[in-house]
């Protein structure tokens, strides 16, 4: 008996040696001193961090700001709206504001025909008439003197005021406009012959001064008409309002 338990102790002394000897020995073959349990198991930070390859090939996701596929949609979108806003803005930038017709041809005298004639009662100064006269053609025309203008059944044409005579001639372009008032009546009452007219004529000058030329102009009046007198008198023709209504 003593005998079969010395030999089965060494039996385990010896499997016991076998085993030892065998994890030395794989300990030895991994180079690191402690039993490699198998990759899969564990990562380290330096596995965990993906290689730049595959960081600049992968997808980020669409809210990283520093991915670059991230911008891209953004960056597109951006510069597309960017583009459209900037492309109006050029256009709009150098397209030309709009403005009369251009005159073709060699300028021609004013007159009916090519003008169309506004008679507007005035409130300042009392008693005035202002009169507009637009060039509706398509060459620039000069509006010679002042106008020639009959109230009524009236055969005589009123004095024109000397000192509103303007140092040029009035020159209107294709849609340009000229002025002049009329003073209907005396504002102190001293006037004679007053009576109430309903209709209008404003023939227009020649270069000379001596005649009417053209077509004369029939602008409405008030349907109450308008009260003249005898002191009833006209200004030059006039490059801008301001000047017409300040006599």
């Amino acid at each position: 008996m003593s005998s079969l338990r010395t030999s089965r102790t060494r039996l385990v002394a010896a499997a016991a040696t076998a085993v030892l000897a065998t994890l030395s020995l794989s300990a030895c073959n991994n180079g690191t001193g402690t039993q490699d349990e198998g990759s899969g198991s564990s990562t380290s930070p330096l596995s965990a961090a993906p290689s730049p390859t595959t960081a600049s090939n992968s997808p980020a996701p669409s809210g990283s700001l520093g991915s670059s596929s991230g911008k891209a949609p953004s960056a597109a979108t951006g510069s597309s709206g960017a583009g459209s806003a900037g492309g109006a803005a050029t256009t709009a930038a150098r397209t030309p504001a709009p403005k009369a017709p251009a005159s073709s041809g060699k300028p021609v005298t004013c007159e009916g025909s090519i003008t169309k004639t506004v008679a507007a009662p005035l409130t300042r100064p009392v008693n005035h008439m202002l009169l507009t006269v637009t060039n509706t053609g398509s060459k620039s025309c000069y509006l010679y003197g002042y106008p020639a203008v009959r109230f009524g059944e009236a055969q005589a044409v009123p004095p024109v005021i000397e000192d509103s005579q303007p140092q040029a001639v009035v020159t209107l372009g294709p849609g340009e406009s000229g002025y002049a008032s009329v003073n209907l009546s005396a504002t102190d009452g001293s006037g004679a012959n007053g009576y109430t007219a309903k209709s209008l004529t404003v023939y227009f000058q020649g270069r000379s001064g001596n005649e009417s030329v053209g077509t004369g102009a029939h602008p409405s009046m008030p349907a109450k008409g308008v009260y003249v007198d005898d002191s009833l008198k006209v200004t030059y023709w006039q490059q801008s309002m301001d000047d017409a209504v300040s006599w």
